[in-house]
């Protein structure tokens, strides 16, 4: 069996995409512009409520394993500074979309958005909620560190509405939290949880980690028994991606303290194993969530979606990114702000949308699109329904259900014939893999890129 895992691993462990776009932010290019954007907003059907997503691109200290858009600063000025700015591409934004539009879900994500002051809070959600209509069954999400977390900032929290927060706890070894610095005990974890709960933010999921230097599987095992103890909704199970060429400062890890890819296998499946048995049900590659939980009724009647925060029940239209970095997706392409803050705030002061890149949908895109979604989210894409919805054939995919043969053979994959067309199945042994299957359908993908994460 150990053999075989080998085999498989050497065959499909390959560096492929996440998956949280197609086509994949490293295709983004300079030709969608500000002027571009503002077209774009003004097209969006006024009736079609959006999506938000808020950066605040700073943290107190460095995970090494970060692989996110963030600056370390030890004084809270330059927090404050960066506030005045996105409250003003929060109005050219609105501005440029025109009436007041309804929000259905709203993000706010990092760097450690709880880094704010409990004024700066309450500023930012005044400003969003004078400029949108948040409405009353919003998902209000927001991530949290609960190493540096002002508990005055909770209640804030909770007065701007926030209903979700996710929790980042990775693993809880000392060994391995002082390997990528980031020390954190379940006490601390724990009483930020129950501080929530208590201000009446009482939905929330934990971000866990596998991969990183030290772990082994009865670690990791270990810290998902501490993480049920908590009573999470949901839990994410993250493959640590060591790309000190992009990330610099993961040069600090020490490589040969990490898990080859044998034990990195070993420990997701374990993991994984330890959720299910708990009653959680296993989403997709690396979410996790209780059946009640509207996530898992999502992956269960076939609306789930999946963006750059993962997998998600949000099915906007339209999702508008602020903040340095921050990408948006609307129906007719991509945008990205630029992540460089001083070319942020010059073109912000300038009353210019902050756009330096993007990418504007072609049909062929989106049709890959929707094929690569399904495979992440329902391990399952039936070609010929989705080539009619989008005006296509299913034989436009005869090479990709050639380039499945391999995966086909070794149980990875089952292709059936449909009414209108093949229906490509990852089965349960490919599920690790599926990201190896998405990959056939991605026409931009160079094998081998060094800038993507390995499949497992």
């Amino acid at each position: 069996m150990q053999d075989q895992i080998g085999s498989l691993l050497s065959k499909y462990d390959q560096r492929v995409p996440r998956y949280t776009s197609y086509p994949t932010a490293p295709h983004f290019g300079p030709q969608v512009r500000p002027a571009h954007y503002r077209q774009w907003l003004a097209a969006l059907d006024p009736g079609a409520p959006l999506s938000l997503y808020v950066h605040i691109p700073f943290c107190d200290s460095m995970c090494w394993f970060c692989g996110c858009h963030t600056k370390i600063v030890k004084r809270h000025q330059p927090v404050t500074q960066y506030l005045d700015v996105l409250l003003q591409e929060i109005d050219l934004v609105a501005d440029a979309l025109g009436p007041r539009r309804q929000v259905c879900h709203l993000h706010f994500g990092g760097g450690s958005p709880t880094i704010l002051a409990p004024a700066e809070v309450d500023t930012l959600f005044a400003r969003l909620r004078g400029r949108f209509d948040i409405l009353d069954d919003a998902d209000i999400a927001v991530e949290i560190d609960p190493r540096d977390l002002d508990p005055a900032v909770i209640p804030a929290l909770a007065r701007g509405g926030v209903n979700r927060a996710s929790i980042g706890l990775q693993d809880l070894n000392p060994k391995v939290q002082a390997a990528v610095n980031r020390m954190q005990t379940f006490e601390e974890t724990e009483e930020v949880i129950e501080t929530l709960r208590a201000a009446g933010i009482d939905s929330f999921n934990i971000d866990l980690m596998y991969g990183l230097p030290h772990q082994d599987v009865a670690g990791v095992a270990a810290t998902i028994d501490g993480a049920l103890r908590l009573a999470p909704d949901r839990l994410c199970l993250f493959g640590y991606a060591h790309v000190p060429w992009m990330k610099k400062h993961q040069r600090l890890i020490d490589e040969a303290a990490l898990p080859g890819p044998e034990s990195r296998f070993a420990q997701y499946m374990a993991a994984a194993d330890r959720l299910t048995r708990a009653g959680y049900r296993w989403i997709g590659l690396d979410h996790f969530a209780r059946p009640e939980d509207s996530l898992a009724v999502a992956a269960k009647d076939g609306t789930l979606r999946r963006n750059f925060q993962g997998y998600t029940t949000d099915g906007a239209e339209a999702r508008i990114g602020f903040g340095p970095s921050a990408i948006g997706v609307l129906p007719q392409g991509f945008i990205q702000n630029t992540a460089v803050m001083h070319d942020y705030r010059e073109m912000v002061a300038s009353g210019e949308l902050p756009i330096v890149r993007g990418r504007r949908l072609s049909d062929d895109d989106r049709l890959r699109s929707a094929v690569i979604e399904r495979l992440m989210c329902d391990l399952s894409a039936d070609l010929g329904r989705i080539s009619r919805d989008f005006g296509s054939g299913a034989a436009d995919f005869a090479a990709e259900i050639a380039a499945l043969d391999g995966m086909l053979a070794d149980g990875l994959v089952e292709i059936e014939q449909g009414d209108l067309g093949p229906v490509v199945h990852v089965t349960a042994k490919g599920r690790p893999f599926v990201r190896a299957a998405c990959a056939v359908f991605d026409r931009y993908l160079n094998p081998g890129e060094t800038r993507h994460a390995r499949a497992v």
